[in-house]
């Protein structure tokens, strides 16, 4: 018993990590600019997708392709999917700002939740023009040999995927709290009026937050890929859990968002000990009852808007 709750518990921190990011990227967005992208989801598939294209093209296979034949790509190649997921999906997520988001940001309304969830359908329209629907199997840059810790058989992927977005939270959390990018954040996330009478660029700082988002986004897509395979429709539940996430831990809190990724994870992975079928039904009881004791979130904050 005690091995499969451990099994649990390290699986839960690895889909939590993803979860975290995508939750991530929701507060960055939600704290600069008081709007959400409602594609993130999509964002995620097609971080993925794009990872995969530069790994096939690599080993030279086209990109319809639905199998890497057992052909391993070197680490170096890896790391340039890497990069190119992160890069790509940061300009699609400033080209979402300047079309879909900041022509309506200002005005009344909420026009701004119709134009991302769009985005969304034409991103994965395009992505079905491109690649078609079929899942393809994505290996591991670290191998699919089974690691065995006190008995319990861990995948090199999921621990993997648990440093590297671990150590990419810590990052992001000492840029917001060190460095003068993230003070600038923080002011416009406070009051983007006063920041832009202090000489700080609101519009780049909002849209270097799309940027980062879609980048996180692009991230867990791509992370995410050699465990559960990648497939244009992955995206959906990632994304929705991670939208949770934030609402548990708190929206404007980014720390609280992370913790609330773990928390969603873990909780998940030990439902699914016991029954798969209530997997969802205790993950969503869990967000309406935080959120009918704190509507905030356990570590998110009141706003307070003056008048």
């Amino acid at each position: 018993m005690e091995v499969a709750l451990l099994q649990a518990l390290i699986s839960g921190l690895a889909v939590g990590s993803a979860y975290a990011l995508v939750s991530l990227g929701f507060s960055v967005t939600f704290t600069t600019t008081k709007t959400l992208n409602f594609s993130h989801g999509e964002f995620v598939s097609a971080g993925a997708f794009i990872g995969m294209s530069v790994l096939l093209l690599a080993i030279g296979k086209p990109l319809t392709a639905t199998s890497f034949g057992g052909v391993q790509p070197d680490v170096s190649i890896q790391l340039l999917a890497l990069l190119a997921a992160l890069g790509l999906m940061g300009l699609v997520g400033c080209l979402l700002y300047w079309l879909g988001v900041r022509p309506f940001a200002r005005r009344p309304g909420m026009a701004w939740v119709m134009s991302t969830l769009g985005f969304g359908v034409i991103l994965q329209s395009i992505g079905l023009a491109i690649w078609g629907p079929k899942p393809v199997v994505v290996p591991s840059p670290v191998g699919d040999d089974v690691i065995r810790i006190l008995d319990v058989g861990v995948r090199p992927q999921e621990l993997l995927m648990l440093a590297v977005s671990v150590l990419v939270m810590l990052v992001f959390d000492h840029v917001m709290r060190r460095t003068m990018v993230g003070k600038a954040m923080r002011a416009v996330a406070h009051n983007a009026q006063s920041a832009s009478l202090m000489g700080i660029h609101v519009s780049r700082v909002m849209l270097g937050a799309f940027f980062i988002s879609s980048a996180l986004a692009g991230l867990s897509g791509f992370m995410l890929a050699p465990i559960a395979q990648a497939s244009l429709f992955m995206g959906l539940a990632v994304g929705l859990k991670g939208f949770s996430a934030a609402m548990i831990g708190g929206l404007n809190n980014p720390r609280g968002c992370v913790i609330g990724g773990f928390i969603l994870g873990v909780l998940e992975s030990f439902v699914n000990l016991w029954s798969a079928q209530w997997r969802e039904v205790a993950v969503f009881a869990l967000v309406i009852l935080v959120l009918a004791i704190k509507p905030n979130g356990l570590f998110g904050s009141k706003t307070v808007e003056k008048v």
